[in-house]
């Protein structure tokens, strides 16, 4: 069942760019509804408790990367466990979810949102390191090579890619090859670069209560 992605953004009260270009557009949801979907009830006053802001943290980085609660969860329990042997532990979970599959076709361009990603992922339009990858939540690492099926380059949903790639800009741990249509995972990503709509401390709070 698909769900309504500019609901998602309004019911968190934050831009999430879901939707891809269509976030910067006047088209987006926020620019006209900025607040909850549903019947508008009076808000009490003071502010929110611990526990609904860790929620609504949660919440926000876990649909930004478009995971499944059980995944999510997996993410930062596995991440905790790492506690005292890892120099940062907030990196190390945005590591994580940063060298998904979905998530570095997203930032290599090739596709316009993780939704996107994920559906072309699973339909089998790339290799990694020459060998064909449908799963979206695939781990890369450093060195990895991405690159976009021969057969698939002619597909309508890459029409415009070679115009769309002239203008991107990839993070830095990423590197993008535009004529060859391929990416290689030049390093590993941090919660400075990547700018996370959420407060990482506060989805650990959530999981460890």
């Amino acid at each position: 069942m698909r769900y309504d992605q500019c609901k998602t953004c309004r019911r968190l009260g934050q831009k999430l760019f879901l939707k891809g270009e269509r976030c910067f557009s006047p088209k987006c949801a926020m620019l006209k509804r900025a607040y909850a979907p549903g019947p508008q009830r009076k808000r009490k006053g003071g502010n929110p408790s611990a526990y609904k802001k860790s929620l609504e943290e949660k919440q926000s980085l876990k649909k930004w990367y478009g995971v499944s609660e059980r995944q999510f969860k997996r993410y930062v329990t596995e991440t905790l466990a790492k506690m005292g042997k890892v120099e940062n532990v907030s990196n190390e979970l945005i590591k994580r979810l940063e060298q998904r599959l979905d998530n570095v076709i997203f930032r290599l361009g090739f596709a316009k949102s993780r939704v996107q990603a994920r559906q072309l992922v699973s339909h089998g339009y790339f290799l990694v390191n020459g060998k064909p990858v449908n799963i979206a939540s695939f781990s890369v690492k450093k060195g990895d090579v991405i690159t976009v099926k021969e057969n698939k380059r002619a597909k309508g949903v890459f029409k415009d890619l070679a115009v769309d790639l002239k203008k991107k800009e990839t993070p830095i741990w990423v590197v993008l090859n535009k004529e060859k249509l391929e990416g290689k995972i030049a390093g590993e990503a941090t919660v400075d670069e990547v700018k996370p709509p959420a407060e990482i401390s506060t989805i650990f709070e959530f999981y460890s209560r």
